[in-house]
């Protein structure tokens, strides 16, 4: 009869661990982080939260998860191609962006072939989000069941421009009034995107990007209600946005956290509904010097997503820090969800995390730290306020400071940047792309310029 293996107790890891360690302290192995939280060597039931079971709860077509790509272009037919080629090469929806926005005309030509109630079609046009909003309901008329996704977040432009043509709540009420217009019409349409990207591509922290999140999702809910729109509506009209990257571990349980934040959200507003929540692969994680690498990055992110439990997965081409991502970079990416998808099989468990005693923790130590932003905020009169009084920046600005910080002291690495660096790159090809035009007008900011972490190296490299 086979005996069962003996369960160590934590004094007998201990005991292992500092033989290890042959005289280093055991307390070396505790890392803070720039949200101040600790992340032990070791975590089970002696030192465990409550489990946390955050699971997917929408069904992209019988798939685990969306696979959402985005196309950025100025010319409707060139669009139109790269969105034909990306649902034929296995996407499920897409996200637009770029001057093909600016009308209705143009848009309807992008979208030539496509059938919005198969097909959900996004917007990213920043602060003309309402305008294209109105052109994307202009083209699906005669399809009141099609998926529209018009993602308005003036929030998230005006904080990373540092600027708006009118003032910041005129444009927050213009989405929400555009909101109230279309919802009628189109019952499967989702109106905002709350997100927390303009902190994290900036050099914030995880808490501090579930906190932008979580207040400007308030932000546009109120301005909702404001509007005339119910807020059932408007909470299952509210996608929610994170940034994952190659820091996998800390990914996931943001989006897990995230679920979290929102059911206290929604909940606060009387009407607890589940997150519908879209993940973007981090561009401050890229590398332009030598872009090749960034594959592993994109790869780690797209995992971090799905295993995370977002609703719907977007990668960014890995030539993107130097420009447009041409077809083949738009290809690699669309087919790194799909063997994650469909040969890696990611998402055939409903909640892979759950159960573990250190991404349960983190999951929970990442809410609530998300949780004291938002509150931080709040009690700074709200998202707008702390972003015009320049609060918010100057807690992101330490967290970028930290980060840099931790890069150049070997803190953390970067694979091709700071480590196994290839001195012989091959090309890689782009299409040219448009700078994002600084708002002006009628309301400023201190903006939250975006980085790159590999952009120091590389300036001393090139010098």
């Amino acid at each position: 009869m086979s005996q069962p293996f003996p369960i160590p107790s934590p004094a007998d890891w201990r005991a292992e661990a500092e033989k290890a360690l042959k005289g280093r302290p055991v307390e070396g192995l505790v890392h803070l982080d720039a949200d101040h939280l600790t992340t032990r060597p070791l975590y089970g039931r002696a030192n465990a939260t409550a489990a946390v079971f955050a699971p997917r709860t929408s069904d992209a077509d019988g798939r685990p998860w969306d696979l959402r790509t985005q196309v950025e272009s100025d010319d409707p037919e060139a669009a139109n191609a790269a969105v034909l080629a990306d649902l034929e090469g296995g996407a499920a929806s897409v996200i637009l962006s770029g001057e093909v926005l600016t009308d209705s005309g143009p848009l309807g030509r992008a979208l030539h072939g496509v059938a919005l109630e198969l097909a959900p079609v996004g917007l990213d046009a920043g602060l003309a989000g309402p305008d294209a909003a109105n052109a994307l309901a202009v083209v699906a008329k005669g399809s009141p069941r099609a998926k529209l996704m018009f993602h308005m977040d003036p929030v998230s432009a005006f904080a990373a421009t540092g600027g708006s043509p009118r003032s910041i709540e005129e444009h927050i009420s213009l989405a929400a009034n555009t909101a109230a217009r279309h919802a009628g019409a189109y019952p499967e349409a989702s109106f905002f995107l709350a997100t927390g990207r303009a902190a994290h591509e900036a050099g914030g922290s995880a808490g501090q990007e579930l906190g932008f999140a979580a207040a400007a999702a308030a932000a546009c809910l109120n301005a909702a209600v404001d509007a005339g729109l119910p807020i059932e509506r408007g909470l299952t009209g509210t996608v929610l946005g994170v940034s994952v990257d190659a820091e996998y571990f800390d990914s996931l349980a943001k989006v897990r956290a995230l679920r979290l934040i929102w059911r206290s959200i929604s909940g606060a507003f009387g009407h607890e509904t589940s997150a519908r929540i879209e993940a973007r692969s981090s561009r401050r994680m890229l590398a332009a010097k030598d872009p090749w690498p960034n594959l592993l990055r994109l790869t780690a992110a797209g995992f971090a997503g799905a295993v995370g439990g977002a609703d719907a997965v977007v990668l960014d081409g890995f030539s993107r820090a130097l420009g447009r991502p041409d077809a083949s970079a738009r290809r690699q990416a669309r087919n790194t969800q799909l063997i994650l998808m469909e040969e890696a099989h990611i998402g055939r468990v409903a909640d892979p995390a759950a159960g573990s005693w250190y991404l349960d923790h983190r999951t929970r130590d990442l809410a609530e730290a998300g949780w004291a932003e938002f509150q931080r905020i709040e009690r700074e009169g709200g998202i707008v306020a702390s972003l015009r009084g320049g609060a918010l920046q100057q807690r992101i600005a330490a967290s970028r400071a930290s980060g840099k910080a931790a890069l150049s002291e070997g803190g953390g690495q970067m694979v091709g940047v700071t480590k196994f660096v290839d001195a012989d790159v091959r090309p890689v090809s782009v299409e040219p792309s448009t700078a994002q035009t600084p708002g002006s007008g009628g309301d400023r900011c201190p903006p939250l310029p975006p980085l790159r972490w590999a952009e120091a190296f590389e300036q001393e490299t090139a010098a």
